[in-house]
């Protein structure tokens, strides 16, 4: 089998250009790889066909830019024009859409090619991926592991090297735990960088969709053409387009870099703190100043996730009654019978609880009661990041608690799984950007991540850190052999 996809990117567009190879081989080998790595399951519904098609169609194409040619995966609540999109749901199980998310159209745009849409947790509610009806995706360190969630399938394709690029989504941490439990870089973006129109809507407040890569630099190669205001998405910014990759390879030296000191607890697991610590040694060692700060309203981000999170998806979930689009109960006594067999069976356990919740919360005066105070503490949340933004360039901590567990189980601890939620949904809260950057492993050769906060549309600095870790560090993040 052919190891182009190992290489980098730039090298991969350097032999397109010379037509020493053509975007069909990439295309073939990442499908090859697909199936000798079957059992990740990442993905849940391929489009061959398709993507022989278009890179045949490439072939004698001008190569234009750095991302021509080269094969990438869709989460599956991503439309897709004429390409299915579940949501991992069975809900969703057949439905076709008619058009395609604008992020879709950027990356047709810059002839990427789509190889499929990957597996997930059920409509991005979930934290491991194993409430998907397709059965869950595997990290591809340890396949009895857990790959994350809810983007856990994208995470575990790009670690695998069955493809170099994948999309996720970002509503409590969704892209960087993931990134963080499979070895790989994930980006969420500053709230309305993206466009989510086409992005089938959990929380429509906190969504993002963001990139998935092997490395910090095709990250922000990927994010550079996302980006963009979209008369579609009346939430996308419209601040100008920009490099992304310009800061990379500068010296750290002179940053402000904030540790939050609630982030580093004793819930931390010891590997994983141990990690840590070490690569901020590595930055004050560089010239980089790192202090330890307290940020207000921390401890109350779950609390706040979960009156918001719930009662937007209890909103946004009401379009599939049965009637319109997706499973619909075959044999209904009445039109009340339809809509309450149809969301009983098309959605699982946990959609159906978030739900719940959520219609409780906007109920009545408990709207008024959680949601409208949910929504002013988090503006005050808001400004405690930015109060701190004005002192440092960026806040760091670790992205998870503990290294990926396994499949089926969950945390012991309480405690635990509420700090990982700590770590991660402060800054949906706050609409800013976070990025997992890897630094190390466990003693059981399981990927640790760091986790980079940045102001508000300041992506380019968290790629500066994130760069000059990623070189100092040059951990081997390719899971071959990984396999137990």
């Amino acid at each position: 089998m052919s190891k182009y996809l190992d290489l980098s990117i730039k090298e991969i567009n350097n032999l397109l250009k010379n037509k020493t190879i053509k975007p069909l081989d990439l295309v073939e080998e990442a499908f090859e790889r697909i199936e000798n790595n079957i059992d990740l399951n990442c993905f849940i519904t391929l489009d061959k066909e398709n993507a022989i098609r278009k890179a045949q169609e490439l072939e004698n194409k001008k190569v234009d830019n750095l991302l021509f040619g080269i094969p990438i995966a869709i989460k599956d609540n991503i439309m897709t024009e004429s390409l299915r999109t579940t949501c991992a749901s069975k809900m969703l199980e057949n439905f076709i859409p008619t058009y395609d998310a604008t992020v879709i159209k950027k990356i047709k745009a810059k002839n990427m090619i789509i190889i499929g849409k990957t597996n997930m947790d059920e409509f991005a509610m979930g934290s491991t991926s194993q409430t998907s009806y397709f059965k869950s995706p595997h990290n591809p360190w340890n396949r009895n592991m857990i790959a994350g969630g809810s983007s856990g399938g994208s995470a575990s394709c790009v670690s695998a090297r069955l493809v170099p690029f994948a999309l996720g989504s970002d509503t409590g941490g969704s892209i960087r735990q993931p990134a963080s439990y499979c070895g790989i870089v994930g980006m969420k973006p500053t709230y309305g960088r993206i466009s989510r129109y086409g992005l089938v809507a959990f929380a429509s407040s906190l969504d993002q969709i963001g990139p998935m890569t092997t490395n910090v630099y095709d990250n922000a190669l990927l994010l550079n053409i996302l980006v963009g205001s979209d008369e579609h998405d009346l939430t996308s910014s419209e601040k100008e387009e920009e490099d992304f990759t310009r800061f990379i390879g500068e010296d750290i030296k002179g940053m402000k870099i904030a540790v939050p000191n609630y982030f580093l607890s004793d819930i931390i697991d010891k590997e994983t703190k141990e990690n840590v610590e070490q690569t901020i040694e590595i930055l004050k060692n560089n010239g980089a100043i790192v202090e330890y700060v307290d940020i207000k309203y921390l401890d109350n981000a779950v609390t706040l996730y979960q009156i918001i999170a719930m009662g937007e998806a209890s909103s946004n979930l009401a379009r599939f009654d049965g009637i319109r689009y997706g499973y619909s109960y075959e044999k209904p006594e009445n039109l009340e019978d339809l809509y309450r067999k149809s969301r009983a069976i098309g959605f699982g356990k946990e959609v159906k609880r978030r739900i719940m919740v959520g219609s409780y919360l906007l109920s009545g005066e408990n709207a008024t009661v959680y949601y409208n105070k949910a929504l002013s503490i988090r503006d005050d949340m808001r400004k405690s990041f930015k109060e701190t933004f004005k002192n440092y360039d960026l806040i760091i901590g670790p992205t998870t608690t503990t290294t990926a567990y396994k499949l089926g189980e969950g945390l012991d601890d309480p405690r635990q799984t509420f700090m990982d939620d700590v770590l991660v949904i402060p800054v949906n809260m706050a609409g800013l950007p976070g990025l997992n950057v890897p630094i190390g492993f466990s003693k059981n050769n399981l990927p640790i991540g760091l986790h980079i906060i940045g102001n508000s549309f300041e992506e380019a600095q968290i790629y500066k850190l994130a760069a000059f870790i990623e070189n100092e560090l040059n951990l081997n993040l390719n899971p071959t052999g990984g396999r137990e």
